[in-house]
């Protein structure tokens, strides 16, 4: 125990603790502070386990050192069974329970941290199965689970990288190698510039390497970007003969149906889009909301003790004891019309569940027909790639099934007369079979009978006997043939070579002057074209000098009259300046008025004194409208309201005519009219 008292003390005194303790003040420690020194430990190996113990609750600080301490593998030394008075001695600061914590924490403390690194990525959060049957909540525990993974395997490398890494030592070795290397190709790269420099259009030529190198790497780019185009093009092509193929299924289909039955299929999707878009959606939107909210509601309130888990199972019992005695007193009161209405409800319920369900089989199936649907297209691709042929659909694959019978047919006939042919082998087999033990049963008789007379194997040996003696005379007659054959041929070629020597004879005299004359004549070749190339050379490198001297020459005289054509143009330009310089002066300085006006100064002044003069008046304008606005604008609103006035009294005045004239009888031309 000192021992191990010895080893806290003097690790809580160095770095990263410093908390200058000794044998004595550390014993004498109280447990809360013994509680605070373990905290500071743990807060170590895990930053999130900073916390002043003090503004905690006792049971909560337990629960969190118990969890970081299960996630480090730590194993008390009692074992399972001191479990509990493990607790309790942390809960209490106890110090034959701490010690040992504080012992083992800091024996490993840098193996410690990185499990706690890792515990923060790789402890799975466990989700209840009636929440994992939810698509979304399944979906995002899946990426969960992959992320997770992604993190073992990255970490995995970086260990691994960490571990195998290179020594500093061969690092700087590498850095020197490097640099004496950079070293060798700047000297090299300025012995080249050196010579180069001697050379005529260095600079030129340098710049054409350049461009060279900038069309190689543009052409290299262009061959990549074709082989990507031509990548996508055949993506392409396949993509289009896929929706070809598509199409051509489609067309078929629409071939075979009928308006009525496209009709009806029309309005059973209809309905069924439309109950699923007004009731089942809705109705599932809702349950989704109302968990989400439950959710929410769950995840915004505080962790739960012992205590606040008790309290809610007791209003738990009591809400169902309430329920229990509101169904004792409806079915006291038992009225009919409720029982009614009840069974109406549950068949309307039973009804709803019934149509809900067909609807999830109804979209099960759809899901399950447009997967096999995939399925087929990409079957069909596969035996398109394969064998080159299309699947055979509608009028196509019914007239390759009655092909097919008709060959069956065909096929039963042909099998029929195999197996009367087959019947006849049998019977033919059986009846050499017969025969065959008929002739055994004979030779058996012979040879007995020979025996009987003393002369057995006679038969046998005059059969061998005649057969040995035809043998013997094929064999002469193919002897006798092959000898005179051969003869006559050796004859043959006898006199033929003869006759081929006699006439090659003057040939190969000829052949054989040709040869000294070919390899005169090679010899003579071999010197002139030596001669040749080495004149050539000469003259295509005096020609490259010509060229570039000529090139060069072009050049500058391109320069030189861009240059002359410049500076020409400038010339003019300046005797026109000159020009209306001297006129204007003459004109300014002149004593006559009307030369004084030609001049641009002159004209200058006026338009500025003249623009001044109409900024004044128009300045003096908008100051007398501003002062007139406001009466001109009260005049203008009397004027409209006299124009209002008098049309009002118009009106009065044609409305009163109008109620006296009413009942009076008018005469006019003779006749008499009344007026209503």
């Amino acid at each position: 125990m000192s021992d191990q008292i010895k080893f806290i003390v003097d690790n809580l005194n160095k770095e990263p603790f410093r908390k200058n303790y000794n044998l004595i003040t550390f014993d004498s420690l109280e447990p809360m502070q013994l509680l605070q020194v373990l905290n500071d430990v743990l807060a170590e190996i895990d930053p999130k386990q900073v916390v002043d113990i003090r503004e905690e609750m006792p049971e909560q600080t337990a629960k969190r050192m118990l969890s970081l301490l299960g996630i480090l593998k730590y194993k008390p030394p009692g074992g399972a069974t001191d479990m509990s008075t493990f607790r309790q001695g942390l809960v209490i600061g106890n110090k034959p329970v701490i010690y040992p914590v504080l012992h083992w924490l800091l024996q490993r403390t840098s193996e410690l941290k990185k499990r706690a690194y890792l515990a923060r990525f790789l402890i799975k959060l466990e989700v209840p199965s009636e929440f994992l049957q939810d698509e979304t909540v399944a979906d995002t525990n899946k990426q969960y689970e992959d992320l997770m993974e992604g993190f073992k395997t990255l970490h995995k490398e970086c260990e691994q990288l960490k571990t195998s890494g290179f020594s500093t030592a061969e690092i700087r070795r590498d850095i020197s190698a490097m640099e004496e290397e950079k070293d060798q190709l700047i000297k090299r790269v300025e012995r080249l510039k050196k010579r180069v420099e001697t050379v005529q259009n260095h600079q030129r030529m340098l710049k054409i390497a350049r461009q060279l190198r900038v069309e190689k790497e543009r052409e290299e780019f262009l061959a990549q970007q074709k082989q990507e185009q031509k990548n996508q093009l055949f993506h392409a092509v396949q993509r289009l003969q896929r929706i070809q193929n598509q199409l051509k299924s489609m067309r078929h289909a629409a071939a075979d149906a009928k308006p009525e039955s496209l009709m009806k299929r029309l309005e059973e999707e209809i309905k069924f889009n439309s109950y699923m878009v007004t009731e089942k959606f809705p109705k599932e939107l809702e349950n989704k909301k109302k968990e989400l909210h439950f959710l929410q509601k769950v995840v915004s309130e505080p962790a739960m003790g012992q205590s606040d888990l008790l309290e809610l199972e007791s209003k738990i019992n009591e809400i169902n004891m309430q329920i229990n005695q509101l169904i004792e007193k409806k079915m006291i009161r038992n009225e009919p019309i409720e029982g009614r209405l009840s069974l109406y409800r549950q068949q309307a319920s039973i009804i709803s569940h019934k149509k809900e369900a067909k609807a999830e089989e109804l979209q099960e199936a759809k899901e399950k027909l447009a997967n096999l649907e995939r399925e087929v297209s990409v079957k069909t691709n596969q035996t398109r790639e394969f064998d080159g042929t299309e699947v055979l659909k509608g009028d196509e694959f019914k007239r390759y099934v009655s092909k097919l019978r008709s060959k069956s047919t065909i096929f039963k006939k042909k099998h029929q007369i195999i197996a009367e042919f087959k019947a006849e082998f049998g019977l033919l087999q059986r009846t050499e079979e017969l025969l065959k033990q008929h002739h055994e049963n004979i030779q058996h008789q012979l040879q007995t009978i020979e025996e009987k007379k003393g002369i057995s194997g006679y038969s046998y040996t005059q059969e061998e006997l005649e057969r040995v003696s035809a043998l013997k005379s094929e064999v002469d007659e193919l002897k006798g043939r092959t000898l005179d054959d051969m003869s006559e041929m050796v004859k043959k070629l006898n006199s033929l070579v003869s006759e081929k020597k006699s006439a090659l004879a003057p040939v190969i005299k000829e052949l054989r002057q040709l040869r000294q004359k070919c390899q005169e004549l090679t010899q003579e070749c071999d010197e002139k074209k030596s001669q040749y190339d080495s004149c050539a050379a000469g003259l295509e490198s005096n020609r490259s000098k010509l060229e570039q001297e000529v090139r060069g020459l072009r050049e500058e005289c391109l320069q030189e009259e861009s240059r002359y054509h410049y500076t020409n143009f400038m010339i003019k330009n300046l005797e026109v300046q000159l020009r209306r310089a001297t006129v204007e002066m003459k004109a300014y300085v002149s004593s006559d008025q009307q030369e004084k006006r030609k001049a641009i100064r002159e004209q200058y002044t006026k338009n500025i004194t003249e623009q001044e003069n109409l900024g004044k008046k128009l300045r003096e304008k908008q100051k007398a409208v501003r002062e007139s606005h406001g009466p001109n604008m009260k005049q203008a609103k009397m004027w409209r309201d006299f124009e209002q006035l008098m049309e009002c009294k118009k009106q009065c005045f044609l409305k009163q005519q109008s109620q006296t004239s009413i009942g009076q009888v008018i005469q006019e031309g003779g006749e008499d009219r009344l007026i209503l």
